[in-house]
């Protein structure tokens, strides 16, 4: 009995990392441009949109809650941004507007759930589609290139060697990570998920941080689709489509709960490096796009396996 609890506790310590470093090891024995710098440096680089964008739907799941609405927020967020830089506004004002644009999605999403008691999977499909659609009516479905230089040094600038996309999502990570270990409203937030009835009757005002997830999850999607539009120099109506499902699969894998309170982002940045890695690997194994779903939906179904033995 002592020594499976002690297993059960070296899986929950370290289980994620293991298996990092297995894939790891599995890639660099099939792949000899695997373990190399400009490969590493390309991984972490792919890795800064999804790992934006997971930081967020961390805290929505967090509560129990779900946001499949990030790319198409990312999306809209983008072509409006992008626009407004074609019609000549400041780099700052026009990424300013972007990023209020995709907090007030979220708002609306957060609103939704919280006054409208429509549960988060539905009220956030919605806003999928509704975004989507005002991405695709608001370009005519046309792209829009030709960005100024100093917004694309958001996604292809350097602050020295390192690229500025993942200096960014270092901020935001530890940011986040401060966010849920340091303060009351990560307390609320692991509250919320944990038992949201005795969150409300110790006082906590349940809907306004349940909102709050939202508007960030929605920012951070923003925030996304500048550096992906920046690193591109192209704002396509259809950019982010799926993207959700990468942020929620890199979530899942890292062991936060669906049923909420449980999790971090530390397993969620080993999450994002899992995902991150094995999309790396698969096309340097020249795999096709078909089987690299397969090969994902595989991983993560393992993951909650293994997190649900673990527990």
């Amino acid at each position: 009995m002592g020594s499976t609890r002690s297993l059960r506790s070296y899986l929950q310590q370290f289980g994620l990392v293991i298996a990092f470093l297995l894939l790891a090891l599995t890639l660099t024995l099939l792949s000899n441009r695997f373990l190399t710098v400009s490969n590493a440096v390309n991984v972490l680089r792919q890795s800064t949109i999804n790992g934006i964008i997971a930081v967020g739907m961390t805290m929505v799941i967090l509560t129990a809650g779900i946001d499949l609405s990030v790319g198409s927020i990312l999306g809209l967020t983008a072509v409006v941004t992008a626009d407004f830089l074609q019609r000549g506004w400041p780099v700052g004002l026009a990424v300013a507007a972007g990023l209020v644009l995709g907090a007030v999605l979220g708002l609306i999403n957060g609103l939704l759930i919280t006054k409208g008691r429509i549960p988060p999977f539905i009220a956030t499909l919605g806003m999928m589609t509704l975004a989507r659609g005002l991405a695709l009516t608001y370009t005519q479905g046309r792209p829009i290139t030709g960005l100024p230089a100093g917004f694309r040094f958001l996604g292809a600038g350097f602050i020295g060697p390192v690229p500025m996309p993942i200096v960014i999502a270092v901020l935001v990570f530890a940011t986040g990570y401060l966010l849920l270990a340091r303060t009351r409203v990560g307390e609320y937030i692991y509250a919320l998920g944990n038992n949201p009835t005795a969150a409300r009757f110790s006082g906590i005002p349940t809907q306004r941080y349940i909102t709050l997830v939202y508007v960030i999850s929605g920012f951070l999607s923003a925030l996304a689709g500048m550096i992906l539009v920046a690193r591109l120099d192209s704002a396509q109506p259809i950019v982010g489509q799926g993207y959700e499902f990468d942020a929620i699969a890199a979530v899942v894998v890292g062991g936060t709960s669906f049923a909420g309170g449980e999790g971090g982002l530390g397993g969620t940045l080993l999450g994002v490096l899992i995902i991150a890695v094995l999309n790396n690997g698969l096309n340097l194994l020249n795999v096709s796009s078909f089987y690299e779903q397969v090969v994902k939906g595989v991983v993560i179904a393992l993951a909650l396996l293994l997190h649900r033995a673990a527990r």
